[in-house]
């Protein structure tokens, strides 16, 4: 974790024909959800977890449903786990643990020695004592979680930002020097020969000065038998920072080199259609590198994310899936229309109504696929500066950005085999006449 700083395969912007009508399709199938069909592909995708969030039905819900990988956001940290020295606290990050294994979830362990979140006694030590407290750090919470973790996140963040290259100051680095981050690695082979060890970091996901000086370290590594296994790409995108053209060539440089990569810290903040392109495009390039094993979003819900502001997670805060999920899904080979046999699907299009100078009605039609359903729901995600000022014939719910509005029935949710529905909604204009974006249609 850090405290810094197109649409995908369902091809949304294609359908918006010159008529203004889009059509999409979806199904309630269980199967396909971002775990399920992740693990289709050979890999895994998962998701942050906060221990103190477990006790909330719906971030329960969500996470055992749609993942099939958790990482401790905050419980696994060396503040809490060892905040005296030498007295070590594993309740949290056993919660999550325990709960994780229940579900036959995989578990990620983040992370073992990283500059943030020491307790201030680290920083005291001199030399040797230092050395001898990472190594037992590393030691004691590895062979505590020995047998039930995944991969390691062995050394955190190690790297400085700009164009130097360099190493980060840390109590590690400035009293240890070059060789601690090969020291963790070998004392946590030690500790648990069984688990992936990795580095990770972020502002390396494309070809730069950074991602370089991590490449020489590991191709280091790997021709003098220093044990890691993988490098770790946080993956955090924004509009300054976005996902680099050359993102997939450099997972494969890495890859070239012998290591797994992993994507364990992925959001992107935005909404709408760009969103989803971005997440998209991310999935596509872990697809096309046979050594990304699997990617790990920054949390479960938007409401909850450390970038709430810029709404970077594939369910809003109220759980509802945004067009990034449906894009993701998708990216993964889950089309959401298999199944037969009894599966309910619906598709809902888009047509515009009246206009005003100022605004402009829009219409959506639900229509109930080869079986009847008894509920549906589905997206509208406009573009900003516009709002949607008024809806009728449904219920509606919006993320925090005001943007992504979901739609549940309001009194019109059973619909016999090919039947239809529609709701409506006004849309502000605000300058910008764009047509409105549908998610696609999910049924029971």
């Amino acid at each position: 974790m850090v405290t810094r700083t197109s649409i995908g395969a369902l091809g949304m912007a294609g359908l918006l024909a010159a008529s203004g009508v889009i059509a999409l399709s979806g199904t309630a199938d269980a199967a396909s959800t971002l775990g399920s069909a992740a693990a289709g592909k050979g890999r895994y995708f998962g998701a942050a977890v906060a221990a103190n969030h477990l006790g909330e039905a719906p971030y329960v819900s969500t996470l055992y449903t749609e993942f099939n990988s958790a990482t401790p956001e905050n419980e696994m940290k060396w503040d809490a786990v060892e905040r005296t020295r030498n007295s070590f606290t594993f309740g949290a990050a056993d919660q999550i643990v325990s709960h994780a294994q229940s579900k036959g979830m995989k578990v990620r362990g983040h992370t073992l020695v990283w500059h943030s979140q020491l307790p201030s006694w680290v920083g005291t030590l001199g030399t040797a004592d230092l050395r001898t407290a990472m190594n037992n750090h590393i030691t004691k919470v590895m062979q505590h979680y020995k047998g039930k973790i995944h991969s390691w996140d062995v050394v955190n963040e190690a790297f400085q930002d700009g164009n130097s290259g360099a190493r980060r100051s840390s109590p590690f680095q400035d009293k240890l020097g070059n060789g601690f981050i090969e020291e963790a690695f070998r004392t946590a082979r030690a500790a648990d020969p069984a688990a992936k060890l990795c580095y990770n970091d972020y502002n390396t996901d494309g070809v730069n000065a950074k991602s370089n000086a991590v490449y020489n370290m590991v191709r280091d590594f790997k021709a003098r038998g220093v044990p890691i296994d993988c490098v770790g790409f946080q993956s955090h995108f924004n509009s300054a920072s976005p996902v680099p053209g050359d993102y997939q060539a450099n997972l494969q440089r890495f890859a070239n080199l012998g290591v797994d990569v992993q994507i364990t810290e992925l959001d992107i903040e935005g909404s709408g259609t760009a969103q989803a392109t971005s997440y998209g495009n991310v999935v596509k390039a872990c697809l096309a590198v046979s050594r990304c094993t699997g990617i790990t979003v920054w949390g479960v819900t938007d409401k909850y994310s450390w970038r709430a502001s810029g709404t970077p997670l594939l369910f809003d805060g109220n759980y509802n899936k945004k067009p990034a999920y449906t894009a993701v899904l998708s990216a993964l080979g889950g089309t959401g229309s298999g199944g037969g046999g009894g599966t309910a699907a619906c598709t809902v299009s888009y047509s515009k109504q009246e206009e005003w100078s100022d605004r402009f009605n829009g219409k959506v039609t639900v229509t109930a696929g080869g079986s009847a359903i008894g509920n549906w729901t589905t997206t509208v995600t406009v573009t900003s500066p516009q709002k949607i000022s008024a809806t009728w014939n449904g219920t509606p719910t919006w993320d925090s950005s005001g943007n992504v509005m979901t739609m549940k029935p309001n009194g019109n949710g059973s619909l016999a085999a090919g039947a239809s529905t529609s709701f409506g909604f006004t849309v502000m204009k605000n300058g910008n006449n764009a047509a409105p974006v549908l998610g696609s249609c999910t049924a029971s």
